[in-house]
C-alpha cells in the first residue's frame, strides 16, 4: 500500500473524501444506541445518496431505511432494499411512482399530514386496487410540517388511509428545532417532547378505533441524546454516518468524528492580506454558513493537512464559485502554516448533506490497514 498522502495526491481537486473507518464508528455507535434504546433504527440515506455506503450503513444492506427523495427511493430499492419510509410530505403528483415502485416489491411508506393529502392517497389506492401505506406527520416543536396530537384532522386523516384501504402505517415526528439548541440535556428534551408527541398521536389513534403499529421519531441531536423511547417504534437520523462542523458546533460529535472532507489544492497566496488560496470554492464545499450562529464561526469549512489533522484557527474564510480563500480565525494568536503552491489539504465541510450534494462520487480511504482508495458513485435528483 502505498502512503496516504502519496494516494490524495493522485486525486483531481477538488473532490469528496470519506474516512471509512469514521463513517463505521459513527454507524456503530448510533446503532448500539437504538439497541440500547429498544428500538429500530431507521437510518435516514438523503445525506449519503450512495448504494455503497447503503449497504454499510443499514442492516444487511436492505433496510429499512428513509429517504428524502423518490429518485433516492428509486435507486436504493433497484440495489436491494426493499423497506423504505419516504419522510417528505406526499404531492399527489407522485403517487403513480409511489405505486410503480411498491409493484415493484418494495415496501414504500409515505409521508401526509392533511386531509387533502389522505383523500389523494386514497382515492389513488381505490383506483388502483392497491395499498399505499401511509405515516402521519406529527408536529412536536413547531418546526416544519405535521399535525398536533389533539388535532381533530388527526382521526378523520387516520380514518380516511385506514377505511379506503390505503393503509394507516402509523405516526412520525422530526425535532427540526433541536438543531438550535446545544449540548446532549438540551438535545434529550426534545427527544422527550418527540417521543411524548407521537406516543399521544398513536393512543389518540387506538383509542378511535384505527391501527398505529408505527410510532417513528428522530432527528441526529436527538436520536444520540434520546434516554427513553417508551411506547416509540423506530428512530430515524441521518448525517450521523457522516457529522459536519455544524453536529459538532451544537455538542452531538467531535470535529474527530467528522468523516467527510473536500481534498483541495492550494494555487495562490495574498501574504499582505494573510489569504492562502485554493481551488475548492462555493460549488466544491456548497454554500452553506451553518456555523455563522454558533459559538465558533468556521466559515466555509475547517482547514486540516492532508492526512485531516486540524490546522489550528484556520478556515475558509470566504469562497468564490471556484475559489477558496483561507486565513486565520479573527482573533486567532496562530500562525498561518507555510503551504506552497501544489500543497493539498482537507476541507471539513458545515453540512454534509449540502456538500456532498456538489460532487458526483466519494473518494474514500479504506477502513484497516491495507488497501487502495476507493470510489463509491452518489447521486443527485428528485
Amino acid at each position: 500500500m502505498t502512503d496516504l498522502t502519496a494516494r490524495l495526491d493522485q486525486l483531481p481537486t477538488p473532490c469528496l473524501v470519506l474516512d471509512e473507518a469514521r463513517m463505521r464508528r459513527n454507524v456503530r455507535r448510533l446503532a448500539a444506541q437504538a439497541q440500547a434504546l429498544g428500538v429500530t433504527l431507521r437510518p435516514h440515506l438523503k445525506t449519503a445518496k450512495s448504494v455503497e455506503v447503503a449497504r454499510r450503513v443499514l442492516t444487511g444492506g436492505t433496510g429499512p431505511a428513509t429517504v428524502s427523495t423518490l429518485a433516492e427511493a428509486e435507486t436504493f430499492a433497484a440495489a436491494g432494499v426493499h423497506d423504505i419510509l419516504y419522510a417528505v410530505g406526499i404531492a399527489p403528483q407522485k403517487l403513480p411512482r409511489v405505486l410503480a415502485l411498491r409493484d415493484r416489491g418494495c415496501d414504500l411508506v409515505i409521508l401526509v399530514d392533511s386531509l387533502t393529502q389522505a383523500r389523494a392517497v386514497a382515492d389513488a389506492a381505490r383506483a388502483a386496487g392497491k395499498p399505499i401505506p401511509a405515516l402521519i406527520e406529527i408536529d412536536s416543536d413547531g418546526h416544519r410540517g405535521g399535525l398536533s396530537a389533539r388535532d381533530p384532522d388527526l382521526i378523520e386523516i387516520g380514518r380516511t388511509l385506514h377505511d379506503s384501504g390505503a393503509g394507516l402505517r402509523g405516526v412520525m415526528t422530526h425535532a427540526g428545532e433541536s438543531y438550535g439548541v446545544s449540548g446532549r440535556a438540551a438535545h434529550a428534551e426534545f427527544a422527550r417532547r418527540e417521543r411524548d408527541a407521537t406516543v399521544a398521536a398513536a393512543e389518540a389513534l387506538r383509542a378511535a378505533g384505527l391501527p398505529c403499529p408505527v410510532v417513528n421519531v428522530g432527528s441526529t441531536p436527538t436520536a444520540h441524546a434520546a434516554e427513553d423511547l417508551s411506547g416509540v417504534t423506530e428512530l430515524r437520523a441521518g448525517v450521523y454516518m457522516f457529522f459536519d462542523l455544524f453536529m459538532a458546533g451544537i455538542g452531538v460529535c467531535d470535529i474527530d468524528d467528522l468523516a467527510l472532507s473536500v481534498l483541495a489544492t492550494v494555487i495562490g497566496h495574498q501574504p499582505d492580506r494573510g489569504w492562502i488560496l485554493i481551488d475548492a470554492g462555493w460549488m466544491a464545499m456548497s454554500r452553506d454558513r451553518g456555523t455563522a450562529t454558533q459559538a465558533v464561526d468556521q466559515g466555509y469549512g475547517l482547514v486540516c493537512d492532508v492526512r485531516g489533522r486540524v490546522y489550528p484557527d484556520l478556515i475558509v474564510k470566504a469562497a468564490n464559485q471556484e475559489h477558496g480563500i483561507i486565513a486565520l480565525r479573527p482573533g486567532s494568536s496562530a500562525t498561518l502554516p507555510d503551504l506552497p503552491v501544489g500543497a493539498r489539504l482537507r476541507i471539513l465541510p458545515n453540512h454534509a448533506c449540502a456538500t456532498g450534494a456538489q460532487h458526483a462520487s466519494y473518494h474514500v480511504i479504506p477502513d484497516g490497514p491495507d488497501g487502495e482508495l476507493l470510489e463509491w458513485p452518489r447521486f443527485g435528483g428528485w
